[in-house]
């Protein structure tokens, strides 16, 4: 069974609630990203203790957004790492399978010899 992580996301995004905190906290990460960015491109001054806390109030409204619905163990680099470890899984698999195929093939070919 494959691992999609779209529907695993939608999956963890149902309730009201959860998108509304979701959009507000994305809205902060855009934010915290355009103030690095401006920083280093324009040379503005950053306060660094805004920056973390935009991103602390961000991380916040995600956890309680997840907490809502009830699937903390749902957020986002959750479920990334469940997708590259299930794609690395299958990957090794496919490399295995690849590897045997080879190897009767070469025995094959010494036989024939």
């Amino acid at each position: 069974m494959r691992f999609s992580l779209i529907k695993s996301i939608k999956s963890t995004h149902r309730h009201p609630s959860n998108k509304i905190l979701h959009g507000i906290g994305l809205f902060l990460y855009a934010v915290a990203i355009i103030m690095i960015i401006s920083s280093y491109f324009l040379k503005t001054p950053l306060n660094p203790i805004i920056l973390i806390l935009i991103f602390f109030v961000a991380i916040t409204l995600f956890l309680i957004g997840h907490n809502i619905e009830g699937k903390i163990k749902a957020t986002t680099w959750v479920i990334v790492f469940k997708y590259i470890r299930t794609y690395a899984k299958n990957n090794r698999k496919l490399k295995i399978k690849d590897n045997l195929k080879r190897i009767n093939n070469d025995k094959n070919q010494d036989s024939k010899i």
